[in-house]
């Protein structure tokens, strides 16, 4: 069965915008590999961090929304942990609830940009 999935990845401030369209292009090829459909993504830009991690006080967040397989997330996650331009990352299974929700908010933000 396919379950929908989110996952947000923090890389490395020092990146240039090639180097971080690698590294998104780099994950989303390993979803796709596994069967999973993209359904939404979205560059969230250079932010500050909570706290500091390596010794860094922002990072490049880009957010991935995807229909997969449990099974996907096991090699998307290995990935990346080997990857060094990845600072830190989250994925979680998304419950209708928040299904509904993503869906709300991109309608939101696509009338805004239409007005």
């Amino acid at each position: 069965m396919l379950n929908n999935y989110e996952t947000v990845f923090i890389t490395t401030p020092v990146l240039s915008e090639v180097q971080m369209k690698e590294a998104v292009d780099k994950f989303l090829g390993i979803l796709k590999e596994g069967g999973a459909k993209i359904v939404h993504e979205e560059n969230w830009g250079l932010k500050k961090l909570a706290y500091p991690i390596q010794k860094k006080s922002t990072g490049f967040y880009y957010l991935i929304e995807f229909r997969g397989e449990g099974t996907v997330i096991e090699k998307l996650e290995l990935e990346y942990r080997r990857d060094e331009r990845i600072i830190r990352f989250l994925t979680f299974k998304m419950d209708k609830f928040a299904v509904a929700y993503s869906i709300k908010k991109r309608s939101k933000k696509e009338v805004k940009k239409e007005e």
